[in-house]
């Protein structure tokens, strides 16, 4: 007979091997091969999110810290060091099937990746998923290449040299800046189809035909695709045509800043404006603001090339009736008016840098002596502005109602006894004829109509007090005789 120690060893026994053959039981966990919820996974800033469903066996198997892990290849589809794109909570996949949501890295660009499930609790790992095309699309807008200029030229038994713009033209986005991309380029065969030439961020061409550049997504499609150019090679005289690109088109608008004038490589260039050589302009581009013909000459080695454009600036034209310096006696009143060809303009008038609210229009008439200032601004098209200013002065009368003949004045120019101001009846409009004369009896003035202005002009004075005499003859028959000293 067994004794009470020897039964309760063989119930201890008996329960350690329940529980070592039920977790037996529970480490056989199976996960069934992954099912892509997509066909090519094209990532970009703005979509990252893919889904793989996956079934497992038995549910109870599952631990309460579980956790599935989805593992990403290489792009050749080995796992040898691959990259976890997701982890779940732990418990929080118990049920199958199970789908999960993955975002893959900035990195990813190949066509052979693969997916597979892991867990951690138990341990167990999934077949490969089927191969599939991925790319994370880090530049997805048009750019540039040849500084936006639509053609190039090389001469005969040459080449050209087509590049991507970097940091490009504008706000082109050049995808130089994301040094892990590749790039493809290709040569037009019609209107819709092409043909690819070369990998690379260059491309140099010694035939006749268009080309532009696309980076390299493989199946992926995207909008990371260059502007057209194409090259030509040089005629039997050796020249070639240069076409210019204007950077903010043309028209363009001078309120966005200078503009880049740009045209073909080549070894050298000369810039010229309306047919003459621009000092120093001697680049690949040249910046400018004004309108006009701007024409260049390349050296292509070889051969040389040639073009022109008709640049226009959209800025309205303007013009403002008054002087930077202007007169005007105490009550006058001047009648200042901006003509203009802007659309929808505004019109904003300071007097002493303080905004005028009263006045909006296109004239004013101004009544006070000081600085002034007038913005013209276009609120449709280009909006741009153009500011005049001015300065209103009070002026001197050149006809006051003086009582006596002055015998001394003092040209020295500050605008006080200047001139030789006559009573009203001897000036003009009275027929009275004026006479002066030197110390020597030489007629040096002479008028039927004085304006009292005299002297108008430098007399080239011989000494510092200078002696003249004058004779005042009426249509009355009255004379007036006497001196007149110059005080320098």
């Amino acid at each position: 007979m067994l004794n009470t120690t020897n039964v309760n060893r063989l119930i201890i026994k008996f329960c350690f091997a329940v529980l070592f053959f039920q977790g037996q039981a529970n480490a056989q966990l199976v996960i069934g091969q992954p099912n892509l919820g997509f066909s090519q996974a094209c990532a970009s800033e703005t979509f990252n999110s893919f889904n793989v469903t996956f079934v497992f066996s038995p549910e109870s198997a599952v631990n309460a810290s579980n956790q599935f892990i989805v593992e990403m290849s290489d792009a050749d589809g080995s796992f040898s060091s691959p990259t976890s794109v997701f982890t779940s909570s732990p418990g929080s996949v118990t049920s199958s099937p199970a789908t999960l949501s993955f975002s893959i890295p900035e990195t990813t660009s190949g066509e052979n990746y693969k997916i597979r499930i892991k867990s951690t609790s138990p341990a167990a790992t999934s077949s490969q998923s089927v191969a599939f095309a991925a790319y994370y699309k880090l530049q997805d807008s048009p750019f540039t290449i040849n500084n936006l200029v639509s053609t190039g030229a090389y001469c005969t038994g040459g080449s050209y040299l087509l590049t991507i713009d970097n940091p490009g033209t504008g706000n082109n986005d050049s995808p130089l800046n994301y040094p892990s991309l590749t790039f493809y380029w290709y040569k037009e065969t019609s209107a819709t189809t092409s043909v690819f030439v070369a990998e690379g961020p260059t491309l140099s061409v010694s035939e006749e035909g268009t080309f532009f550049v696309e980076t390299n997504y493989g199946s992926c499609t995207s909008n990371s695709f260059s502007n057209r150019v194409t090259i030509s090679e040089a005629n039997a005289s050796g020249e070639a045509e240069a076409t210019i690109a204007s950077s903010l088109g043309n028209p363009y608008c001078p309120e966005q800043g200078l503009t880049t004038l740009s045209t073909i490589g080549g070894n050298s260039y000369q810039w010229f404006k309306d047919g003459v050589e621009i000092p120093d302009a001697t680049d690949q581009m040249y910046q400018t603001d004004e309108s006009g013909t701007f024409s260049v000459q390349v050296d292509l080695g070889e051969c040389s090339a040639s073009g022109s454009i008709e640049l226009v600036s959209e800025l309205f034209e303007s013009e403002i009736n008054v002087d930077e310096v202007n007169h005007i006696l105490d009550g006058e009143t001047l009648s200042v008016e901006i003509t203009n060809t802007a659309i929808n303009p505004e019109f904003q008038w300071y007097f002493e840098s303080q905004l005028i609210t009263s006045v909006t229009g296109n004239t004013y008439d101004i009544t006070e002596f000081g600085d002034y200032t007038v913005v013209i601004t276009e609120t449709s098209g280009c909006e741009g502005s153009r500011i005049y200013e001015f300065t209103v002065e009070e002026g001197i009368d050149p006809f006051p109602d003086v009582d006596k003949i002055p015998n001394v004045i003092t040209p020295n120019g500050d605008l006080k006894n200047d001139t030789w101001v006559l009573p009203l009846k001897y000036t003009t409009g009275t027929n009275t004829e004026v006479v002066i004369l030197d110390e020597r009896g030489k007629v040096v003035f002479q008028t039927t109509d004085y304006q009292n202005n005299w002297p108008e002009n430098d007399l080239n004075l011989t000494s510092i007090n200078q002696l003249f005499y004058y004779i005042i003859s009426t249509t009355d028959g009255e004379v007036k005789k006497g001196s007149i000293t110059i005080v320098k």
